[in-house]
């Protein structure tokens, strides 16, 4: 059973056609792989799906559901949820208060705070920071934390909203080696416990195809492929994308 079918989804800038009737599926549960060149329609396939950009034709059937065009704050209601590039938290705001505030909105309860909101969905927060493995870094102001910390509270976040779908944009961007592969594999072991789908683009090859049940590749706006990992390397279209041979890729590809 699928979660996410996307059926021909289109996208132009003036005379620049970023998308190009794009169409593919997400299996219930499935961790998918969205990777491609610079330029090759990751961000705008991402940025349709999420609601941040309306598509020009198409169709993004969520739960069988056409949500194309709607906001992101409709979607994220719905149960998709997602994690950004570029990883932020309020600054001002402790670990813990971040993830309260997320737990709050779900809720619906950012205006109706008739009690102090430092005491609400605390015990919940503490439980989701733990899971990330951040509860002892609670109280603590998200000013101070490492970046690949910031990406654990994020994470921590974006679980807050219960999503039966997560949209994850780069989630290894900016970290070490060894801190992408924990942090992948942390997001993994957490989404297969919970049964949720999982839709991410990424740049390291060594995180797509060690942790990807599902690779798609996308070029000039198009899907050239779509396959297992083992697919996926030996695709002369994908290695002539990438590197114009198929060794190199071969190479860098290996798990």
């Amino acid at each position: 059973m699928s979660d996410l079918s996307i059926r021909a989804l289109s996208k132009a800038f003036g005379g620049v056609h970023a998308v190009r009737e794009v169409s593919f599926v997400i299996e219930r549960g499935e961790f998918l792989a969205m990777i491609g060149p610079n330029g090759a329609g990751k961000s705008t396939c991402f940025n349709m799906i999420n609601g941040q950009l309306a598509p020009d034709s198409g169709e993004i059937l969520f739960e069988n559901r056409n949500i194309a065009g709607l906001r992101p704050r409709e979607i994220w209601r719905l149960g998709i949820g997602r994690t950004f590039q570029v990883a932020a938290t309020f600054h001002s705001m402790t670990v813990v208060e971040n993830v309260q505030m997320a737990l709050i909105s779900h809720a619906g309860e950012t205006y109706h705070l008739w009690r102090p909101a430092a005491e609400l969905h605390r015990a919940h927060a503490l439980d989701l920071l733990q899971q990330v493995g951040m509860r002892d870094a609670a109280d603590k102001p998200s000013r101070v934390l490492a970046y690949g910390d910031v990406k654990r509270v994020e994470l921590a976040i974006a679980l807050a909203n219960e999503p039966r779908l997560l949209l994850m944009d780069e989630p290894t961007a900016g970290m070490a080696p060894r801190e992408r592969n924990e942090l992948i594999a942390l997001v993994k072991r957490l989404v297969v416990e919970r049964g949720i789908s999982v839709l991410f683009t990424e740049h390291s090859m060594d995180v797509v195809f060690a942790f990807a049940d599902r690779i798609i590749v996308l070029a000039r706006g198009r899907l050239i492929a779509d396959g297992t990992a083992a697919a996926i390397r030996d695709n002369p279209k994908v290695q002539e994308v990438y590197f114009g041979t198929g060794k190199t890729f071969a190479a860098k590809a290996s798990p």
